[in-house]
């Protein structure tokens, strides 16, 4: 039986045998149902907007779609495999869900399209929710986006999980990895749309472009200094994988350096994209680029010379 079934393997198709790498290494049934229901309100705002004569460009609906393909295939394919079992994908792992994936969903500007493809029933329940309840998660999300914890949140994650005794522990636990993983994801979307999204969307969560830029600038910072020191070093902090066992065959310290330099260099490009975006934000921004007119002299009171 083994003998036949080595020859089978033999002869079948490399495309055939490397699809293993596109099923789930450990199925999460949340992620899976998160993924298709994004894509299936998606698909179907797609098809309203169209219909009511204002289509989605390619190029809006091409980044959301890469963006949801990026955070599945880091979660639901092999890579998660991988990235259990090697430091530097793992990091390649957490720089999709935290920085590349929510950026591509943020600059898709998918509030229309989703909002179009969500059935009615559920948007006339959302509006009937009582205020006792609305008005609390409302305030949580704004102490969210405040613009001094946002980004303290942004940073404070990577440091946390990166911890290596918290490291450890979340890489041997289910709950706790399936809550790392999920918390870069959900911080990384809140982060990036309170930096990316014009004003006009954001409404009162908005902040100035100018803040946006210096916080941008802020959280490269601890990012590059972290990276830097991770690659640099001259032992190993993350004793995990040797643990687990690497996938691939390669020095413990060559592992950690890659990861490290995944975490200083794309960190500081992330921020150099985000600053340009709302530069392009800014010039289009009739509010922001509208000249400063001086306010009008007092009047004068009556019956004065």
């Amino acid at each position: 039986m083994l003998a036949a079934g080595a020859w089978y393997h033999s002869k079948m198709s490399p495309v055939v045998t490397d699809l293993h790498y596109l099923l789930p290494w450990q199925f999460y049934p949340t992620v899976f149902l998160a993924c298709v229901i994004a894509v299936a309100l998606y698909v179907r705002g797609l098809a309203a907007l169209r219909r009511s004569g204002t289509p989605v460009g390619f190029g809006r609906a091409f980044t959301f779609f890469l963006g949801i393909a990026l955070n599945y295939a880091v979660l639901q394919t092999y890579v998660d495999f991988l990235a259990q079992h090697m430091f530097w994908i793992h990091r390649l792992q957490h720089l999709i869900l935290h920085h590349v994936g929510p950026v591509l969903i943020v600059l898709a500007a998918p509030e229309t399209v989703l909002r179009a493809g969500t059935p009615a029933p559920i948007l006339r329940g959302l509006r009937r929710v009582p205020s006792w309840i609305g008005r609390p998660v409302r305030l949580f999300f704004r102490i969210l986006q405040h613009p001094l914890i946002a980004p303290t949140l942004f940073v404070g994650l990577i440091f946390f999980w990166l911890t290596p005794a918290i490291h450890f522990t979340a890489m041997l636990d289910e709950r706790r990895y399936l809550l790392m993983n999920w918390s870069m994801l959900i911080d990384g979307i809140l982060f990036w749309w309170l930096m990316l999204a014009p004003r006009q969307v954001q409404g009162s969560a908005a902040i100035g472009y100018g803040t946006r830029i210096i916080i941008l600038v802020a959280v490269a910072v601890p990012q590059m200094i972290l990276g830097a020191y991770i690659a640099l070093r001259s032992t190993p902090l993350y004793s995990i994988y040797a643990v687990c066992g690497r996938a691939w065959d390669i020095s413990p310290l060559t592992d950690q350096q890659l990861g490290g330099l995944l975490t200083w260099i794309p960190a500081a490009m992330m921020s150099v994209i985000g600053v340009l975006v709302v530069l392009h934000h800014m010039m289009h921004d009739p509010e922001a680029t509208a000249p400063h007119r001086p306010l009008p002299p007092p009047a004068e009171p009556a019956g004065s010379a």
